[in-house]
């Protein structure tokens, strides 16, 4: 969203995920009453993203890193608030096949980066908080779109197999 081409970034994430069965919404899909000021513009565009996440049934989420060692923040808190909803977060990112931060962050032999600050090793190639909590993983948001569709198609499959085995023992069928 953050990038030049960020309206035509976010016109081709909607397409790559209509190519895939899912609905794709961006933050630009929002609009802004004119006039506001830049507090109250902030807290608009605030209510209206977090109305996304509500109304969507997953996240597909960029944590490539942005401005620095880590993804941006508010997708980071995207993120959070779609998993604490309990709704499938799929992420994607461009770090090749790195499998640890200490691949990716530069650090001494004990592992601390330049400020001082100790490098996690967890075998993850982002925060273990991120890692440990995605439904899923892939390189390109075009990978990641295939597969959280794939994953959702996967998961309806399980749920109404579920609901007959209940179903089943209950001698409802």
């Amino acid at each position: 969203m953050f990038l030049k081409d960020g309206l035509a970034r976010g016109e081709y994430l909607k397409l790559v995920c209509d190519q895939n069965g899912l609905k794709g919404a961006y933050p630009f899909d929002n609009e802004i009453e004119p006039g506001l000021s830049k507090k109250d513009a902030a807290a608009r565009i605030n209510e209206m993203n977090k109305e996304m996440i509500l109304n969507s049934d997953a996240l597909l989420v960029n944590l490539n890193l942005f401005r620095g060692a880590e993804p941006d923040s508010g997708t980071v808190f995207e993120f959070a608030m779609a998993y604490a909803l309990g709704k499938p977060v799929w992420v994607y990112f461009d770090d090749g096949e790195a499998t640890s931060l200490r691949e990716i962050i530069p650090h001494d032999e004990q592992g601390f980066d330049e400020k001082g600050f100790m490098v996690e090793d967890f075998e993850h190639p982002r925060n273990l908080m991120l890692a440990c909590n995605w439904t899923g993983k892939s390189r390109t948001a075009e990978e990641a779109a295939r597969d959280l569709a794939q994953y959702l198609k996967d998961e309806e499959k399980r749920q109404v197999a579920n609901l007959l085995e209940i179903r089943a023992l209950r001698g409802g069928l």
